[in-house]
């Protein structure tokens, strides 16, 4: 009563499931994931067991074709069951027990395996496949949600919209570095599941995604000026000298601590604190006449 797929990031550091279904939490269900392991998906009559059972087994280096073979020979419902695996190598695998309700199938190559169950045709996994073959300049999660999406629009599951769930790990690319859910994000019931998880990504996204050093600025000069000028004017009192407690304060509250990095300052948080005072005029230049009025 599904579509999915899982996949591993080409460099090998990510591993991800995204589900998209006309059932209730379809992403409570489905995906399982582990870091520097691999991802599964179950599905049709889902068996929760080949989570822990899967990941087990990629966890000694069964390849993912391995699982897929070896958690349905021992499966007396296995024509019932859906099921899609890859692991930290090779080709993904990828079951669809002859019971499951049509259009059913699945699809896999090397990092990905894609299926569904009572689909509006073939189509929606070829869409998928294509989206995902072609979405290589995506970040990870972008990329499964885009395949996701693809399907969604080719027809997805023939009896309508419910529910999706994304699920991507990483070592040590959790909240914090202190764990390796990289993102989990549900859409339980709603009318565009699809597109809901998207916007919920997209908050994800700006919220918890660690800047690019690249882009950093450095926390002086004009720009801790403009900086310190915005905090107070929020109500976060700041030395225009070094802001850097101030904004600090002001980011925790915002849930932007995770864009910090002590000395410098993420265009993206800049752009929140100018977003978030836009009737605070800059400060103007030493010498610079006051406009007209």
């Amino acid at each position: 009563m599904t579509f999915s797929l899982v996949a591993r990031s080409d460099d090998g550091r990510l591993h991800g499931v995204v589900v998209a279904s006309r059932f209730l939490a379809a992403g409570a269900l489905v995906p399982a994931a582990e870091a520097d392991v691999g991802a599964l998906a179950t599905q049709a009559h889902v068996n929760l067991a080949y989570r822990p059972q899967g990941l087990a087994l990629l966890r000694t280096g069964v390849a993912a074709a391995d699982v897929v073979a070896g958690l349905v020979a021992a499966d007396g419902e296995r024509d019932h069951r859906q099921l899609g695996v890859v692991g930290v190598a090779g080709p993904g695998g990828t079951w669809t027990g002859p019971a499951c309700h049509p259009w059913a199938g699945g699809q896999a190559g090397d990092g990905w395996a894609a299926q569904g169950n009572i689909l509006a045709g073939p189509q929606v996994i070829d869409a998928v496949r294509d989206a995902w073959l072609g979405g290589s300049a995506l970040p990870f999660p972008d990329r499964l949600v885009a395949a996701l999406r693809a399907g969604d629009q080719a027809g997805g599951d023939r009896r309508g919209r419910q529910s999706a769930g994304l699920l991507v790990v990483e070592r040590g690319g959790g909240y914090g570095g202190t764990g390796d859910v990289l993102v989990d994000l549900r859409v339980d019931d709603h009318s565009d599941p699809v597109a809901e998880l998207g916007r919920l990504l997209a908050v994800h996204t700006l919220l918890f995604t660690r800047p690019d050093p690249a882009t950093l600025l450095d926390l002086g000069g004009a720009v801790a000026a403009e900086v310190a000028f915005l905090l107070t004017a929020l109500g976060h009192p700041a030395d225009p000298a070094d802001p850097e407690a101030a904004l600090f304060d002001w980011a925790g509250l915002e849930n932007l601590e995770e864009r910090l990095v002590p000395g410098r300052i993420d265009p993206v948080v800049l752009d929140q604190l100018r977003k978030a005072a836009p009737r605070v005029p800059a400060p103007r230049p030493a010498g610079e006449p006051l406009p007209a009025s």
